[in-house]
This record gives C-alpha cells, sequence and structure tokens, in this order.
C-alpha cells in the first residue's frame, strides 16, 4: 500500500426539504450553496449565521415543470447582487434566476429533449441537451447551434484555457474550439457522464463504464481511477488534488494520485458531488437530502446527528438486503419462534440481527433446531425487480408530469425499445406521440446506444401510424435502426498483466550466466544497468502514478542493449519456458503502455535503424517458437494504445499482417487470441484513417480464423467482431460478402456459444441492410 497523506471525511450536516431524488449541486459561494432536484424545485442553502456548521433554506426556486439537473452560478454584478443561477430541465428548458428575488429573468427555449448540461463561455451559456446538439445563448438568445455528437450529449464544460468539452452516450468526449471540434476522445466503453476541470493537469471524466479518466488536452490518458461497481454519473477536484465522485453504486469516492482513499457511503444513489472552495465535500443523494462533510475537526457533526444518519444508513442496507430472495426486514423476529410447528420437518427463516437464518421444527422435541444462515443465490439473480408478478432487468418510474401518478415501465435488455414503448404506451392508454420520449428514456436509463427515433409505429388493433406533431399524419414508415450487440468496436483492447518478479528474477540469471561467458561476457549488464531495470520494473508496477513517473533515455537503451546485443541462443533459447523474449520484449510490451516510456520508444522505429521491425524478423524466421511469436504480437497489439504509434502501424501493416499470419492456425490458443486482437485493433484503427486497402487485408484474415474450425472461442469472437465492424462502418463491406461472409454469419449463429450467436446475428443484420 501507498502512504498517502490524508485526513477522512466526517459528517458535518445534513441539507433537508426536497422532496424527491437531489440531482444537482452549484457551489455559488462558500455561504451559498444551491441545489437541483426531481421535485421541480431548485433550493438555495446559506450558512447558517447562529451555527457556522451548518446551512439553512434560503429561497425555494419554482418554474420548471419536469426534474431539474445541471446547475452554473453567474457571479454578482451591480444589476444583480447576489448573482444570478443558470439550470436545466427534463422539461427542454433552460432558466435564468435572480437570486436576490428568486424570479426567472431568462427562459432559454429551443433544446427538443432533456437539458444535461450548462456552462458559461464568458458572458455565454452553452447548453448540453439528449437532442445531439450544443447551444449558445447570449443576453437571453440562441445565437448558435450545432450538432456536436450522433447521441445524446450528456455533459459540458468550458476549460480554463477556453475550450469547450462535451461528453456523450457515444462513450467519446470532444474538445471545441467555437463550434469546430479540434478533438475526439476515445477510451471510455460507456457513456460518458459527467466532466470536471483538474487544475494544471486537464480535464476529468465520468463513465457509465464505472471508471473515472484524467486526460491531457492533447487526448492522453493520465489516469484512470476504477473502483465504482456502478454507473459514475459525476466528478469534481478541488486545488489540493483531491477528487470526488459520485456513484450508481451509493458512495461518494474521494481518490489521491489515482487511489481511492475513502468510500463516503450513501442511503441511495449518488446523483452529484462538489468541493466547497475550503476542501468540504457537498453531495446530492437519491434519498433527497444533500450532505456536507469535512475533515475540520471544529465542523464535524455532533454525535446525535452522526447516529441518525448511521441508523438511516443500517435500515436502508436493512430493507435493501434479501437472503433466499426474502427482504430481510420482512422476516419475522425470534419471538416467531416460540410458536410451535405444525408438523415435522418444517421450516422457518427469521432475522437475526443483520442475517437470515433457517430454523426446522423437530416434532419429537418440540423445538426449532438451527440450520444455519440463509444466503442468496448467485448475485443479481434475484434482485431483479418485480412488476406483475413478473422479473425484469428494469422497471422504470416514469413521470408523465401534469399532476398525474409515477407510472411504472417494466423492459429486459433484449426487448426492442420500440415495441417495449408502444406497448406499454397502449397499455397505460397516454399518447403516442409520447414514443420518441420514452424511447430516449429507455435507452439512457438501460445504458444502451446507437439508436436513431424511428417515428413509424403500426397499431397492433387498427393498423394505423401514429401521429407524431409537426408531421404529416401520413408519414412513410422507415426502419428503425437495429440493435447490434458487439459491433462497431470501439477503443482498442491491450494485454496489461505482467509478472514483473519474475521478469526481473529470470534477467539476473541470464545476465549472470552471459557474465561467466568468457565469449559474451562484455554483453551482459552491469551491477548499475541491472539496478536500473530493477527501477525500471518499479515504475512500470505503479500504474496509478503513470502520469506522474518518467525514464532516462538510458533506460531504452537497456532494453535495446537486451534485445539487439544479447546472443540469439540467449534471446530464443529452444526452451520456451526460458525465452528471454518473455522477459526483455514483455517489459517492451509493458512500457509502451506508460506514456513517457511510449514517447521515448518511438523515437527507435523511425528511421532506418526500426527496432520493432528487426525484432519481428527475429521471431518470424523458420525455427520460430510460438512463446516468441506471442510476445511480439502482444507489444504489436499494445501499441495501438498510444496515437504516437498509429503512423507506424498503419504505414508497416502489411508487412505486419504478413508476418503473422500463419498464427491464425497454431495451437497454442494465447497466440491465437493474441493475433486476434492484433487484428481487431487494426480494424478499429484502419476505420478511422478511412484506409481501404488495409481494411480489405484485415478483413481477409479475420475471415481465416472465423473459417477455422478448431479456432479458439475468444479467437473466433474477435475476429468476427473485427468483420462486422469493418462492414458495419469501414469500406469493405462488398468485398465481405463477395467473400461468402453470409455463410459465416450462418455458421455462427448455429454456435452453441452464446456470444458467438449474437456476432453471427450482428453480422447478418449488415448484410441485409440496404
Amino acid at each position: 500500500m501507498m502512504d498517502i497523506d490524508f485526513n477522512e471525511y466526517k459528517l458535518r450536516c445534513e441539507l433537508r426539504g426536497h422532496d424527491d431524488d437531489v440531482r444537482g449541486i452549484c457551489v455559488c459561494t462558500y455561504e451559498h450553496i444551491a441545489t437541483s432536484s426531481r421535485d421541480r424545485t431548485i433550493r438555495i442553502w446559506s450558512l447558517d449565521s447562529d451555527n457556522k456548521r451548518k446551512y439553512s433554506p434560503s429561497k425555494i426556486l419554482l418554474g420548471h415543470t419536469s426534474f431539474v439537473g445541471p446547475l452554473a452560478w453567474i457571479s454578482p454584478n451591480e444589476e444583480y447582487p447576489e448573482g444570478r443561477l443558470v439550470s436545466g430541465s427534463m422539461d427542454t428548458s433552460v432558466f435564468v434566476w435572480n437570486l436576490t428575488n428568486g424570479e426567472i429573468v431568462q427562459a432559454l427555449k429551443g433544446h427538443k429533449m432533456q437539458v444535461t448540461g450548462v456552462t458559461l463561455d464568458n458572458d455565454d451559456i452553452v447548453s448540453s441537451s439528449v437532442d445531439q446538439t450544443l447551444k449558445r445563448w447570449r443576453n437571453g438568445q440562441l445565437v448558435e447551434s450545432w450538432e456536436a455528437h450522433q447521441s445524446p450529449i450528456q455533459a459540458v464544460l468550458r476549460l480554463p484555457s477556453g475550450e469547450l468539452v462535451s461528453g456523450s452516450s457515444d462513450t467519446t468526449l470532444k474538445l471545441w474550439k467555437g463550434n469546430t471540434s479540434l478533438r475526439t476522445f476515445a477510451g471510455h466503453a460507456d457513456t460518458v457522464r459527467g466532466l470536471a476541470v483538474m487544475p494544471d493537469l486537464g480535464f476529468l471524466s465520468a463513465s457509465h463504464d464505472g471508471s473515472i479518466r484524467l486526460w491531457a488536452l492533447s487526448g492522453e490518458v493520465l489516469l484512470e481511477m476504477v473502483g465504482h461497481t456502478s454507473i459514475v454519473y459525476s466528478v469534481d477536484a478541488h486545488a489540493s488534488g483531491l477528487i470526488v465522485s459520485g456513484s450508481e453504486d451509493r458512495h461518494a469516492k474521494i481518490w489521491k494520485d489515482g487511489v481511492c482513499v475513502q468510500s463516503l457511503e450513501h442511503p441511495g444513489c449518488v446523483w452529484d458531488a462538489k468541493f466547497l472552495e475550503n476542501g468540504d465535500i457537498v453531495t446530492a443523494c437519491s434519498d433527497g437530502v444533500a450532505r456536507v462533510w469535512t475533515v475540520r475537526d471544529g465542523m464535524i457533526a455532533d454525535q446525535m446527528e452522526i447516529d441518525a444518519f448511521d441508523s438511516q444508513l443500517s435500515q436502508y442496507k436493512l430493507s435493501r438486503k434479501k437472503v433466499g430472495g426474502m427482504k430481510l426486514d420482512e422476516l419475522p423476529g425470534l419471538d416467531s419462534l416460540t410458536l410451535p410447528g405444525t408438523s415435522d420437518g418444517q421450516t422457518k427463516v427469521v432475522r437475526e440481527g443483520d442475517n437470515g437464518v433457517a430454523y426446522v421444527w423437530n416434532m419429537k422435541d418440540q423445538r426449532w433446531d438451527k440450520i444455519g444462515e440463509v444466503v442468496d443465490g448467485p448475485e443479481g439473480v434475484a434482485d431483479r425487480p418485480l412488476h406483475d408478478g413478473v422479473q425484469y432487468d428494469f422497471v422504470f418510474d416514469v413521470d408523465i408530469g401534469d399532476g398525474e401518478p409515477i407510472r411504472k415501465l417494466p423492459y429486459n435488455r433484449s426487448d426492442n425499445p420500440y415495441d417495449a414503448a408502444d406497448k406499454w404506451l397502449l397499455k397505460e392508454n397516454l399518447p403516442l406521440a409520447y414514443r420518441q420520449q420514452i424511447v430516449e428514456f429507455i435507452l439512457q436509463n438501460s445504458g444502451q446506444k446507437d439508436f436513431n427515433f424511428n417515428p413509424s409505429f403500426r397499431d397492433p388493433f387498427t393498423g394505423a401510424n401514429a401521429y407524431v406533431p409537426g408531421q404529416s399524419s401520413h408519414t412513410a414508415a422507415t426502419t428503425a435502426k437495429p440493435l447490434y450487440k458487439h459491433i462497431p468496436k470501439r477503443g482498442v483492447l491491450v494485454f496489461d498483466v505482467a509478472q514483473y518478479d519474475g521478469i526481473l528474477k529470470k534477467m539476473t540469471e541470464f545476465n549472470n550466466t552471459l557474465r561467466s561467458d568468457p565469449v559474451h561476457t562484455d554483453k551482459s549488464l552491469t551491477e548499475v544497468e541491472v539496478s536500473r531495470v530493477g527501477a525500471m520494473v518499479k515504475i512500470l508496477k505503479d500504474t496509478s502514478h503513470y502520469h506522474a513517473t518518467s525514464f532516462a533515455d538510458m533506460d531504452i537503451s537497456l532494453i535495446l542493449k537486451v534485445l539487439q546485443a544479447w546472443p540469439p541462443a540467449m534471446m530464443f533459447p529452444g526452451r520456451s519456458s526460458d525465452c528471454l523474449s518473455h522477459l526483455a520484449t514483455d517489459l517492451v510490451r509493458m512500457l509502451v503502455l506508460h506514456p513517457h516510456g511510449a514517447s521515448l520508444l518511438i523515437k527507435h522505429v523511425e528511421g532506418n535503424n526500426d527496432l520493432l521491425l528487426d525484432l519481428i524478423k527475429k521471431v518470424t524466421e523458420d525455427s520460430a517458437l510460438p512463446a516468441n511469436l506471442l510476445t511480439t504480437v502482444r507489444v504489436l497489439v499494445n501499441l495501438f494504445k498510444n496515437p504516437s504509434f498509429h503512423y507506424w502501424l498503419q504505414r508497416h501493416h502489411s508487412q505486419i499482417l504478413d508476418a503473422f499470419s500463419n498464427c491464425y492456425s497454431s495451437p497454442n490458443k494465447n497466440l491465437q487470441l493474441a493475433y486476434s486482437t492484433l487484428l481487431l485493433n487494426y480494424a478499429v484503427l484502419l476505420i478511422e484513417k478511412k484506409d481501404q486497402e488495409g481494411q480489405a487485408q484485415v478483413l481477409s484474415a479475420a475471415l481465416q480464423i472465423a473459417e477455422e474450425d478448431a479456432a479458439d472461442v475468444d479467437s473466433k469472437f474477435r475476429s468476427l467482431v473485427a468483420i462486422g465492424s469493418l462492414m458495419l462502418e469501414g469500406l469493405v463491406k462488398k468485398i465481405a460478402i463477395d467473400f461468402e461472409v453470409e455463410s459465416i454469419a450462418k455458421s455462427a449463429k448455429a454456435s452453441k456459444e452464446a456470444k458467438i450467436v449474437e456476432v453471427g446475428t450482428d453480422i447478418d443484420f449488415v448484410i441485409r441492410q440496404p
């Protein structure tokens, strides 16, 4: 464990007043905090004049007709001495409020769907929306609007340097200068939900994939923080370097140097978390309460308040806990065992503390005998919500508004969201004009992406089309975009696990052998060099500090010495278990994942003395061993992680794929998997580069694996994903069809492996699209 100087946060006070989830937080000043809620209100909290530890409600802002989300504060001027507040809502509007009297001074109308983010760009307001646009507002007027992503935009942020950043359900972030896209940041595996400035370094992103990333403006990932077990909704940073994140997993996590140093558990989802200037933290929870947390002893809540919160937390967990599919708080207590059983062997489950315990009735002795504690089966099976006695993946609360009660919408991931929306609207006797909003609601809240709204609908009873406001009542039916489960592939895969201690030990042994050999002693490493290799290993092991650590030029020279100067008998010995390419080459494999290591190594693959091309030539000789091929292919796979190698990879794609073309039929499953991963990464890169020739070569190689009966399941799956992605977003769909890819899709759909069937279905969908 690292030694991290950190004081634990403790509860300072609670801000109670909202009637429903607290969705957003805006720190106006240390004395004033604004919170938004699903209850359609915004509340202003001011520092209590009598008790400086607490905040008291000072204003309620009423005007939105649906739940309120993002907030931004405009500092005071002569006209507005207490400043203004900007809010965005599910009702599609952006309001600007006068905090002196709580009145709306500007109502900004223009978005077609939920407003998800607001940020200030000098005197302008920029808003983001599920309608996929960013809009710029000046003096209450819309002055600019542009489609920034092909999927809902979930957040927008202005950076201190003047650029804007947007995060989207398409998994990417984009950097903007005005309405010009400067760069796309890819890496998250799911929706980008929250954004924040990281002082002096770049910006942070929170994602539905459960991670938080720190990005440099260049596009480099400086840090990745993984620890949440569900969707991360929000992230914020403090000048001290601390980071806080809020998640569906009911925790606000505090991070220092990439390490989670504390988790603040809540009795519900944590929608938002923000730092006060003094380092205190404000969290917004689905239980309708905002809470302030502090590290300052004199500001910590009194014991009665802490006990009350602990009790609330305990009750919440108790109400959620299930044993054997039964809610713990609904089980009878121990006193129920005073009643005799009715038959021998009758069982009863009772609550003992925080556990459910089973007893069996012993008719002979007239007593309840303890069997043991009851536990649930596989995680999540018993937790699937019920609706009308049926279990579903989701049962959503849908707020129709206009005083209507909350409706329950059941949904399974395998359902078509359009069909689900249609059936639900008919069942609830609601206007079919709501269809678009319901589909978007389902997609957003189930984490599914890449759907286009389909206005066509046929009433299953009358066969008539739905009327969509603003369109002709005889709009021609169009086909909904298919829901692809595995394609197109976004981002690249890497091999990022290494047995560093074993590498270091074996390198030392080989070096000692060289040193004792009179012929090769001049090629051995000195004690200082061996020590330096150890220091490199230490840097590579500490992944949480990749953004702050660096290597010396001599480190790269050491690796080159091993790869180029050590004798072939040592480099590629006859026994694969002793193969030095598992050592030096494995160090290179991990080195290219380190930002600074990659930047140093790239200098040695440019020009005539290309280290990597030399390595490929050595390992693909006639006597090449699978272990030597494996480690080298894994190095190439990891190169895709760093954009500085993309030109080199594209330029040499033909040489590389030709060199390793026989790997698809290797009996070594690890080599098969590494090779198929290489093809998949090449598919992602060459689609981005619009390189049709390269795409065709990758397609041909991937088809070989897909047709190989003996291919490993994971290798075949990755090759099929590469094929489907190249057909869907690349330039080789016709070529694939000419290569009879339809028979490959048919064969995949007949597989016993579920994921092979799914990607085969994806490919079949692509084939049938016009």
